[in-house]
């Protein structure tokens, strides 16, 4: 990279939360309000659709089990891995992340080379796991309670107690990117009580792009 991209980096807050906390509420938002929003999480979808070398080598490293028989990516099948053997996120990561940096790097550029005066936001759910806070100069963390986080995940992904629990503990836990946060959006209220806050937190970026 550049010093202009670095920079620019520097320039975009990061957004970031733990499964479940109402990240991907605070991101539309602030994409409603006209910010840009590179969402990690798609990304990270598209890089292991079908013919992307991304599912390739998850095949390789995982097995067939996690293919699906129209070829696209068995989540649940990952997923499972992933819970039963906390090592295998270390690899998972490995294979993942240098296909999801490459095209987030594409995204901001393009943005940099196209500024319109609005923020750019990186939405990265895994942003301190994977070190990549200290790319940024403003952290932004959608925080809940932990049994607030349990009983959303197990609504959300119609799952048990016992799943919800054992997929969060696969990250790291919600109170610690609190502690981490330069920007904190509490999430435990209504809708629109965490509309409202994202609002004022979106015009406070506006102001100092």
């Amino acid at each position: 990279m550049n010093q202009e991209t670095i920079a620019f980096i520097r320039k975009c807050p990061a957004l970031t939360g733990s499964i479940a906390t109402g990240k991907s509420t605070v991101a539309r938002v602030f994409m409603n309000r006209g910010g840009h929003v590179i969402d990690t999480d798609i990304i990270a979808r598209e890089v292991v659709e079908p013919g992307q070398p991304g599912l390739e080598e998850l095949r390789q490293a995982f097995g067939e089990t996690i293919i699906n028989s129209d070829g696209t990516l068995n989540r649940e099948a990952l997923r499972a891995i992933m819970i039963s053997d906390g090592s295998k996120r270390r690899l998972l990561d490995s294979i993942l992340h240098p296909h999801i940096n490459n095209r987030v790097l594409q995204r901001i550029e393009y943005h940099r080379n196209n500024d319109d005066g609005k923020p750019v936001i990186i939405d990265v759910p895994l942003l301190f796991e994977a070190g990549w806070d200290k790319l940024f100069g403003k952290v932004i963390v959608v925080h809940v309670s932990r049994e607030a986080q349990i009983e959303r995940l197990m609504k959300r992904d119609r799952v048990d107690r016992v799943t919800a629990e054992a997929t969060i503990a696969t990250q790291m836990s919600v109170d610690v990117k609190k502690e981490k946060a330069g920007i904190i959006i509490d999430n435990s209220g209504t809708l629109k009580e965490t509309e409202i806050l994202a609002e004022k937190v979106f015009d406070m970026l506006c102001s100092e792009w």
